[in-house]
């Protein structure tokens, strides 16, 4: 059985009491809407409206919903004034007339806060995506100039064909449609080739979702296949079978996947092939949060360089700009986690982050 409701509340006097509220307040009739008291913080903020003495009138001009003493706070834009209310309604009664109670607080502030947050997340997301395309500039190189060096070998032949049929030779069509087949598969990976690098500078709003690690982990690793077979590097990913989704933007935690990853092939160019061996593991840390780390057999880091690690231009490449690691972090940061770095056991390094598991946020 539900509780009875309440009832209002008498007042004694709206005017003087209204005014001891520290937010724009404001009553009005229920009968027919009319404004029957309100404080001058209200006046201040509402006058400039014509519609301010009616109820249903102030509404449609705020584009507010029929009031409610049960209802949510609404948030309105004011069109005069350009600033933020929530919109609160209680009930009163006084001198026998019932009445709908108004406060308005002023949350533009909160508002301003958001928007210039939702830019500079979009900042980051738009400048992680030039970073990471930059960087992937010579491993995107070799990935479309193998199929495109195909495409001409196998466009070649073909034309080599059509011009032996001016001669005595023959051509044989089944010799002919399998170049251009072959030809037009190499044609399909450039082109995905470059949908991917399409999809990584996308101007789009962070959007954090369900996700699959190991499936961001396969999109990396297939964009540095072709490099970690040129460089005869040995990648293994080891994931925990029971690894959880996690709460995440696929593709701001794949660019600090990825830079990890060319960072720790990067550290491994000047050792001994039989000794490149980059790790990529995944399990649930005792905070019971997914950590993801990328282990490296390179030279490691002195002292002095860690402590600089996640400073912004701080790099230990000759050609490096250091941006990496500082848009890295921010990125892992505005996902709740943390970016992590310790010596490899063995030598090398490991680069980590944590994410929230999905449905922990």
């Amino acid at each position: 059985m539900s509780a009875p409701r309440a009832k209002p509340h008498p007042v004694a006097g709206p005017g003087p009491l209204l005014e001891a509220v520290p937010f724009a307040c404001a009553a009005y009739a229920d009968k027919d809407g009319a404004l029957v008291a309100a404080n001058q913080r209200f006046l201040d903020a509402f006058s400039a409206l014509p519609e301010h003495v009616r109820r249903d009138a102030l509404l449609a001009a705020l584009h507010a919903d029929a009031v409610g003493a049960d209802a949510p706070p609404q948030e309105v834009h004011t069109p005069h004034s350009g600033r933020w209310y929530a919109l609160h309604w209680g009930k009163a009664e006084h001198d026998g007339q019932a009445l709908s109670v108004l406060t308005a607080v002023d949350i533009s502030e909160r508002i301003e806060a958001l928007d210039s947050r939702k830019s500079q997340q979009e900042k980051l997301l738009f400048t992680s995506r030039m970073m990471s395309v930059g960087e992937m500039a010579a491993t995107l190189a070799h990935e479309l100039n193998q199929p495109l060096a195909a495409i001409m070998n196998y466009l070649n032949g073909s034309l080599r064909l059509v011009g032996q049929a001016g001669g005595s030779a023959q051509v044989s069509p089944a010799k002919l449609e399998h170049a251009l087949t072959a030809a037009r598969t190499q044609a399909e990976h450039a082109s995905a080739v470059i949908a991917r690098v399409r999809e990584f500078v996308r101007a789009r709003e962070p959007k954090r979702s369900e996700q699959d690690v190991s499936v961001m982990a396969a999109t990396v690793m297939e964009l540095l296949r072709l490099e970690a077979e040129r460089l005869q590097l040995r990648i293994d990913v080891l994931l925990a079978p029971s690894l959880p989704p996690v709460y995440a933007d696929r593709v701001m935690i794949e660019q600090v996947l990825l830079n990890l990853t060319k960072n720790a092939i990067e550290a491994m160019r000047e050792v001994p092939a039989a000794q490149r061996e980059l790790r990529i593991e995944g399990r649930v840390n005792l905070d019971d949060e997914v950590e993801v780390r990328v282990a490296d057999r390179g030279a490691g880091l002195t002292s002095a360089q860690q402590g600089q690690l996640f400073s912004p231009f701080f790099t230990t490449k000759n050609d490096g700009l250091g941006i990496g690691l500082a848009i890295c972090r921010s990125i892992i940061e505005y996902h709740k986690g943390r970016l992590f770095f310790e010596p490899r056991e063995g030598g090398g390094s490991i680069f980590g982050f944590t994410l929230p598991r999905f449905g922990e946020r």
